[in-house]
């Protein structure tokens, strides 16, 4: 059974830093990869970002490309989302969601199967 729990969401001004996880279980896999989402009031669940499972591939959304960081620690079970530079239009629950044997880089939030319980970012002056 898979299990994934989201942390670190707060609130934090423009121009601040933040570091997501997210505690994954029953993931056993080499071709496991991790995604992050987002949602904001009134809008769709966007794709964030990827890692694949040994942290070598990564794949980001155009809209936060170097701004956000996808890595991962395996010996934790625990995927990490750093936000840099962050931005009030960054202010949504994060997610991270998975399906098993799923290819990196797969947008759609409706191809995956397990989400988190989500973690709030509101990015405010």
């Amino acid at each position: 059974q898979v299990q994934l729990v989201e942390s670190g969401g707060g609130l934090v001004q423009p121009g601040d830093s933040l570091k997501l996880s997210c505690a994954a279980s029953g993931l056993t896999n080499s071709r496991d990869n991790l995604a992050w989402f987002r949602q904001a009031p009134g809008k769709e669940r966007e794709f964030v970002g990827a890692i694949s499972w040994s942290g070598s591939r990564t794949y980001y959304s155009d809209l936060v490309k170097g701004r956000f960081t996808v890595s991962r620690d395996n010996a934790k079970n625990t995927v990490y989302l750093q936000l840099n530079n962050l931005k009030p239009e960054d202010t949504a629950v994060y997610y991270c969601a998975f399906r098993q044997g799923l290819l990196l880089g797969v947008t759609a939030s409706r191809q995956y199967d397990y989400w988190g319980q989500g973690t709030q970012v509101t990015v405010s002056s």
